[in-house]
């Protein structure tokens, strides 16, 4: 491994272990990501649940067709505070600090990248132990389960570097938050609560093609242990092609916003 490799990867542990002290002394913060989750899984199934034709028949009940889209909605929930943390450090003079010391420059930002991870990984966990006590159940193995938190992972740190985008960018503590907001309503242009068929042809034809539908359908399969098709190629290959354009984006950001 390099020196510079090395230099990272110490600076990215010490400054990781920062922020999840931050976290762990405000535990309400990954509370508060797991409860609009929450609240939508248990509106959806005991109020709109019964209404609703998901086209799958009486053997899959209606939190089991929900769930993998409220895993998303908590991902999307959950990035928001990377943002907002990310702009606090810069408005503090944190980082403007750490470029008067010999660390790695981009370490700051894989530090809050991973807390996220972790966060997130916690309110999923939440919630789909949430799901478990309102009925979910899944006979998937271990092999679909980890193929459940990979694209959970990669889809996770997707929106985590967009939202350090959205941190770099962010005028105001609303602005870097308020990124998020569209990201929460995509699942509902998807697959995630109904099925596509029934939409009118514009919005169809939109459901079908963004990154959601694709990505919730997989889960699904995963989950009851359906051959996969198409749709973990179309899933993996947004997620990845999300996550590089991303972290791009967030670099060429950083190194604006710290140079000179």
């Amino acid at each position: 491994m390099s020196t510079a490799r090395a230099t990272l990867l110490t600076d990215t542990v010490v400054l990781t272990r920062r922020s999840l002290r931050h976290v762990l002394r405000s535990p309400d913060t990954i509370i508060t990501t797991a409860i609009t989750p929450i609240a939508m899984l248990l509106l959806f199934v005991y109020v709109f649940g019964s209404a609703i034709d998901t086209g799958t028949g009486p053997e899959v009940s209606y939190v089991e067709y929900l769930l993998p889209g409220i895993l998303l909605i908590t991902v999307a929930s959950g990035v928001a505070y990377t943002s907002y943390r990310l702009f606090l450090d810069l408005q503090n003079g944190f980082l403007d600090r750490l470029r008067s010391m010999p660390i790695a420059r981009s370490a700051v930002l894989w530090a809050h990248v991973l807390t996220s991870l972790v966060a997130n990984l916690v309110s999923l966990a939440l919630v789909v132990l949430v799901a478990v006590a309102m009925g979910f159940r899944s006979g998937a193995g271990l092999l679909a389960w980890l193929g459940v938190l990979g694209i959970m992972v990669l889809f996770t740190l997707a929106l985590t570097w967009l939202a350090v985008v959205a941190g770099l960018a962010a005028r105001s503590p609303d602005g870097a938050g308020g990124f998020a907001y569209p990201l929460l309503f995509l699942p509902f242009l998807s697959s995630a609560f109904v099925p596509t068929e029934g939409m009118p042809g514009p919005v169809r034809w939109f459901a079908e093609h963004q990154p959601v539908t694709s990505i919730v359908d997989t889960l699904r399969r995963l989950f009851a242990e359906q051959p996969l098709g198409d749709d973990v190629r179309t899933a993996l290959a947004w997620c990845v092609g999300l996550l590089v354009l991303a972290y791009a984006l967030a670099m060429r950001s950083y190194h604006r916003r710290t140079s000179g």
